[in-house]
């Protein structure tokens, strides 16, 4: 046993304010490391101990990491979109934000009461109504908001519950924990909880594992199960799907990447439809219908027939689904009625009346601006009060009546006294604050934690960890991602040894499933054929600029300067040069074509459709694969208008790297389903009709000279296999037979034919499909028509070869568009309905 004179040295020893980078925290603030006393809270001691020990370069080296992990995890918040996919880095700080064992506890319990009596509450609105006849909930309250949807009235869960999953946002005043909003519209940022985590045990695994924190695995597989409960009648194998808006939304990543960790497809709106009050996704088999539905879509626009007039949004009929019991919907629709702050302060009466308890999580003190007297309050003293629209979609700042000056607060208060019933008011708190790395020290910032419960038979389990948020500004109120907030991983401690659970092992060795887990969505289809098709006119269009800027940096020679206008002759085959362009402006179209984003024919443009196709199939790409694409992304970024020759030169190879990484990743980490086959499709499809045109275009340039192709097969790659198989100068009918027919070379034509044969045969049949001709079919006219060219007879009499290869790369033009035309409509489309 310890001597007392050796406890004492070990207190004596904690870290302090002092010696943890000058940590200061706020006079007269509830910190959530420091105690009054300047010491740290227990549950702090460990990782505030290997704070003590750190330097600052120690601590930004850590940071470095964390910001390449998530660059290199792809992790965005889209707030600011345009057609490139630009969006903001998600932002993620350096030291965690720590919850003792015994007050998670305590703040569980007051979640689970919180989301029982919400639920509660949602049945009676929208059923006998009875809390609004008694006077428990203003009228005006309700029929004033927008989120009340009519024509849920009157709808009973078939699962029981309207509220499946929930978030909570939680802040500290004064040591207690206060609700600042409710989250059961959406409850974003479960996905960024998740890849924080990730992040933070990964730069941080000892002290991750010294400090006892558990882990989030158990909360995401009682999730799963939860959602699996919910099928209709129980149905084994239930079919669940997660309905995204789509790549455009604020956070989608979080979509992508929850979706992926818990198994279930990724869908959007155009992925389902309604047949016989059922719903079904569309694959690439037809149709299959859906068991259970989780939302990442407001509900206002689940439903344009009977929701909202937004045709682009939703899934006509959904309602109606829904109402007849044949599939549950997570969080049920109507939800969004209960995020109201209005409703905080009718919280306390209604809990008593409903639960016979007291409310265990208080809300921050609100007054609804509708009724006189609080409207009267208010209006006496403005400076005094926060005020926040009662109603409102989407997200909106809160308006500090005290920092306005006199001219705007009276317009402020005008507002509020025309339409009161419109706005309420809280009071201005002292945020609890936690430290936070800024530039090279910590700082105390406000901090708001955003917990989730999943419900879980007659109640609802809290997560262990949650979306930590802290200002940008050290004053500031105003805590959230749109505004520049910077999250924190939360690390909830264990009283005992931690249990070490992966989502991974849950489930019983089934070596050959009687059901494939995930179809693969017609829509999800058609973006991996066009992330084929633009990574392949991305590559070649790279390829072309690359080999006209060898030639314009090069010595200037007579026959570089033939080279180089037959560059241009091809650059006008593949549409990114118009057609009769001057070589004396050549350099600065380049320079146009790698810079411009607004040029449709661009570098630019090019990789931001394959960003967007990419960014659709997201679900169903690798870490790695992603990783390739964030970096194609940053290496197109290096070029600039000033950018020399040799710089341009640079980048262009470095993209056709990144390129060939794809290409690799694509054949050897992708599993070979039929995702995959329509990515090779679209890719063989986009390689065969370059080669063709860029064939027959040469072909008719050699009329007057033959310098084309040289950077012909500089172009398709193959200028070594050429050298090899002929000691001579490219010729053209030796040229042509190598692009067009030699099936081992992987850039031929012929090659990509074979290959479109194979996909072909393997794509899902329709035995209703007798009518028209099949994609092997077309394939075969294809290969039919390649083989009526005789090459080597014409070895000896080109002029035959300028007149026949011409109209035969035509022929095999237009039949590869019809392929692509028929893959289209008969795969991505789903006029014909064929049910499974």
């Amino acid at each position: 046993m310890e001597s007392t004179a050796t406890q004492h040295s070990s207190i004596s020893s904690l870290p302090t304010p002092a010696n943890i980078l000058g940590y200061k925290p706020k006079a007269g603030v509830f910190d959530e490391m420091m105690l009054p006393s300047g010491d740290l809270r227990p549950h702090w001691r460990t990782f505030g101990s290997f704070l003590s020990q750190c330097s600052a370069p120690d601590l930004q080296s850590r940071l470095d990491s964390i910001q390449n992990l998530l660059r290199d995890h792809g992790v965005i918040y889209n707030v600011y979109d345009d057609a490139l996919g630009t969006s903001r880095p998600w932002s993620l700080d350096l030291i965690p934000f720590i919850v003792a064992a015994e007050e998670a506890r305590q703040v569980a319990e007051g979640i689970d009461q919180r989301a029982r009596l919400l639920d509660l509450i949602l049945h009676d609105l929208y059923g006998p109504q009875t809390l609004v006849k008694e006077g428990w909930i203003p009228p005006a309250l309700i029929g004033a908001n927008p989120s009340f949807l009519r024509p849920v009235v009157g709808v009973a869960p078939a699962d029981g519950r309207f509220v499946h999953l929930m978030g909570c946002d939680l802040v500290r005043d004064q040591g207690r924990w206060r609700v600042l909003a409710d989250r059961t519209q959406v409850p974003f940022g479960q996905g960024y909880t998740l890849e924080n985590r990730i992040i933070m045990a990964n730069v941080f695994a000892e002290e991750f594992n010294a400090s006892r924190v558990q882990r989030l695995a158990e909360y995401f597989e009682t999730e799963r199960e939860t959602l699996r409960s919910l099928a209709p009648g129980r149905r084994g194998n239930a079919s669940i799907v997660m309905l995204t808006p789509g790549p455009n939304d604020d956070t989608y990543f979080e979509h992508a990447f929850k979706a992926r960790y818990l198994g279930f497809p990724l869908v959007e709106s155009a992925d389902l439809t309604v047949r016989d009050r059922r719903v079904h996704l569309k694959t690439l088999e037809g149709l299959r219908r859906v068991d259970v539905l989780v939302r990442r879509l407001d509900d206002s626009r689940c439903d344009p027939l009977e929701l909202s007039g937004d045709a682009t949004m939703g899934v006509p009929g959904l309602l109606e689904s829904w109402r007849s019991g044949n599939v549950s919907v997570a969080n049920g629709l109507g939800t969004g009625i209960i995020t109201t702050p209005a409703l905080h302060p009718f919280m306390p009466g209604i809990c008593r009346h409903l639960l016979g308890e007291e409310l265990k999580l208080p809300c921050v003190p609100t007054w609804w601006c509708g009724q006189k007297r609080e409207l009267d309050m208010v209006l006496a003293e403005p400076e005094r009060w926060v005020i926040k629209e009662a109603f409102v979609r989407g997200a909106r700042d809160p308006v500090f009546l005290g920092k306005l000056d006199a001219k705007s607060r009276a317009v402020a208060v005008e507002r509020i006294k025309a339409a009161p019933h419109l706005w309420i008011a809280q009071e201005t708190l002292a945020l609890s604050t936690t430290p936070t790395w800024v530039r090279d020290h910590l700082e105390p910032r406000p901090v708001v934690w955003r917990t989730y419960a999943v419900s879980t038979g007659d109640g609802y389990s809290m997560m262990p960890g949650g979306l930590t948020r802290v200002s940008p500004q050290p004053d500031s109120w105003v805590v959230t991602m749109r505004s520049g907030g910077i999250s924190k991983d939360t690390w909830v401690l264990s009283d005992g040894p931690v249990v070490r659970k992966t989502l991974l092992g849950t489930q019983p060795v089934v070596i050959q499933p009687a059901r494939p887990p995930s179809a693969v969505p017609s829509r999800v289809a058609d973006h991996l054929f066009w992330l084929g098709r633009y990574s392949e006119r991305l590559e070649q269009a790279v390829r072309v600029i690359r080999a006209a800027l060898h030639r314009l940096s090069g010595e200037g020679t007579a026959v570089q300067s033939r080279e180089l206008q037959g560059c241009m002759s091809l650059m006008s085959e593949l549409g990114i040069l118009p057609p009769g362009s001057l070589m004396v402006a050549l350099r600065g179209t380049i320079q146009a074509l790698l810079f411009d984003p607004k040029l449709a024919t661009g570098v630019p443009q090019l990789i931001g459709s394959v960003r967007f196709n990419a960014s659709a199939a997201r679900d169903r790409l690798s870490d790695d694969t992603w990783r390739l694409f964030n970096r194609l992304e940053r290496d197109s970024r290096l070029v600039g208008p000033s950018m020399t020759v040799p710089g341009m030169l640079g980048m262009l190879d470095t993209v056709v790297l990144d390129l060939a990484a794809f290409s690799g990743m694509q054949q050897e980490n992708m599993t070979q389903g039929h995702g995959w086959r329509f990515l090779e499709l679209g890719r063989r499809i986009e390689r065969a009709l370059n080669v063709a045109g860029l064939v027959k275009t040469a072909t008719e340039t050699c009329v007057t000279d033959d310098a084309v192709l040289t950077p012909l097969l500089e172009v398709c790659d193959s200028t070594m296999t050429y050298r090899r198989l002929h000691f001579a100068r490219p010729q053209l009918v030796p040229t042509a037979y190598l692009l067009l027919q030699d099936a081992a070379n992987p850039r031929s034509v012929a090659h990509q034919l074979e290959t479109l044969f194979a996909h072909a045969k393997a794509l899902p049949a329709d035995p209703g499909r007798a009518i028209q001709p099949s994609e092997r079919e077309r394939v075969s006219e294809s290969m039919a028509a390649l083989a009526t060219l005789d090459l080597p007879a014409m070895s000896a009499k080109q002029a035959m070869a300028l007149a026949q290869v011409p109209k035969v790369c035509d022929t095999l033009i237009q039949q590869l568009e019809a392929l692509s035309l028929s893959i289209t409509e008969h795969y991505f489309s789903h006029a014909i309905r064929r049910v499974r």
